[in-house]
């Protein structure tokens, strides 16, 4: 069986949940949380992967 391999582009989205804030990356909201000035938790972690894929045409090999 060959397996055909369609390109494509993963994007990881790091989200508070509560606030629908978008940070750069887990990193950023770890600092959120960390700051005393805000009351994000752990909790407030979303994390989405938005994968988008590169438009496939094929080829039929049936003859008319």
């Amino acid at each position: 069986m060959n397996v055909i391999k369609i390109p494509a582009k993963a994007v990881e989205i790091v989200k508070n949940k509560r606030t629908g804030e978008v940070y750069a990356d887990k990193a950023a909201f770890d600092a959120d949380v960390a700051n005393p000035a805000t009351d994000t938790t752990a909790d407030d972690f979303q994390q989405d992967l938005q994968i988008t894929v590169a438009s496939v045409t094929t080829k039929s090999d049936t003859k008319l």
